[in-house]
């Protein structure tokens, strides 16, 4: 039987096992040692985790948000005042137009005729009133110079006839007056600066003066002042107390890109609608390069129950039907505290009692938190105002 060499002994599996399970238990060993070494601490003595946030003076408000809609400054539909047909039309929808420029020509001949018997009526009663001015003159001279030569009947005649021949001389100028204005109307105009919003009638049309009994009478355009927009909006009877005028207003149009304006208000009615319980309130928007035009809708963003520097916490602080919070003592312990709220923000509400300025609440779930309880602190992630 051949000799078992050093080399032969370690290469044989069974010499292994046994120094494996001595390894093993050896290490186990030591790991229990070490485990038990090290002080085991319990969830109540290191304290629950809390996400917190500082109660801190701010200017509080709660916002009101009101669709609206623009409309002109001032608008009008331009009627003739005498009856004729379209000569000329000098405008189309989107022009601009300046106050007193001509919009449109009507053709009225027959105006013209009377106007030249009013002018030549006018000459003659000129002409009579010549002449019967120098008969009263004369006679006066002759009955001043030789009294009683001339009987008195005829003085008088001749005073009454210089005095009628005046008259119809301020008769002829009326008329005359009154037939170049009529002339003057066959000639529209802007009576404003603005744009030519719609026209209505072309070279040829017949129109009827806008002061007849025809209730078809046609206007020839539409011209509105959209360099200055009016915007009108409807405010709740429970909202009218907090506004005046003179007040910041916000107005975002969605339908121009999404842009904000800021102006005040303008004016209001001053009166409660009795329908829709609503006052309306108006607003003046300038809108010199006519980047908006009526009939644009906008939302008005009103600030009413402006509270400046109101206690504020986070609104996630507030639990039990918004009648509780809990609060984190000195002593990093949890205690619940029944407070009173005011003005409600998208994040915050006005705390009117139970709270001072500077103390910790909890923000978030706090239903695994209970009065008395140790916590360690956090700032809550996501409370607005907090870092």
């Amino acid at each position: 039987m051949p000799s078992r060499t050093p080399i032969h002994f370690l290469a044989n599996p069974r010499f292994w096992i046994p120094v494996a399970a001595l390894v093993a238990t050896i290490a186990g060993w030591m790991l229990i040692r070490q485990v038990s070494a090290k002080p085991v601490e319990s969830e109540a003595d290191a304290g629950a985790m809390a996400g917190v946030a500082k109660v801190t003076r701010e200017d509080l408000f709660r916002q009101v948000t009101i669709p609206a809609e623009f409309r002109p400054y001032v608008e009008a539909q331009l009627n003739a005042k005498v009856s004729g047909y379209v000569k000329e039309m000098k405008v189309d929808i989107g022009d601009k137009v300046k106050a007193g420029e001509l919009l449109a020509t009507l053709e009225v001949p027959e105006l013209g005729d009377e106007l030249n018997n009013a002018i030549a009526v006018g000459q003659k009663a000129e002409a009579n009133y010549t002449n019967a001015h120098l008969i009263y003159q004369r006679l006066a001279a002759v009955n001043q110079a030789h009294p009683d030569l001339v009987a008195q009947q005829d003085l008088d005649t001749a005073l009454a006839n210089d005095q009628a021949a005046a008259a119809a001389i301020a008769a002829a100028k009326a008329d005359i007056g009154r037939y170049r204005t009529l002339v003057a109307y066959t000639q529209i105009t802007a009576p404003f600066d603005g744009v030519v919003t719609w026209r209505y009638a072309d070279p040829g049309a017949l129109i009827q003066a806008g002061t007849s009994s025809d209730s078809q009478s046609l206007p020839l355009v539409r011209v509105s002042d959209n360099y200055l927009l009016r915007l009108d909006f409807p405010v709740s009877v429970d909202d009218v107390q907090y506004l005046r005028v003179g007040d910041p207003v916000e107005v975002r149009v969605a339908s121009a890109g999404g842009r904000t304006l800021r102006g005040k208000i303008t004016r209001s009615t001053n009166k409660v609608d009795m329908d829709t319980r609503t006052m309306m309130f108006e607003i003046e928007v300038p809108n010199p390069k006519l980047e908006l035009a009526p009939g644009m809708y906008a939302t008005v963003v009103l600030k009413v129950e402006n509270r400046p520097q109101a206690l504020a916490i986070p609104i996630q602080a507030v639990t039990g039907k918004g009648r509780s919070v809990l609060v984190v003592n000195a002593n990093n312990e949890i205690e619940a505290r029944e407070v009173t709220l005011g003005v409600e923000t998208p994040d915050k509400y006005e705390v009117l009692s139970g709270l001072k300025a500077g103390e910790t609440v909890v923000v978030g779930n706090p239903r695994h938190l209970q009065p008395g309880q140790k916590v360690q602190t956090m700032v809550a992630a996501g409370v607005p105002g907090e870092q």
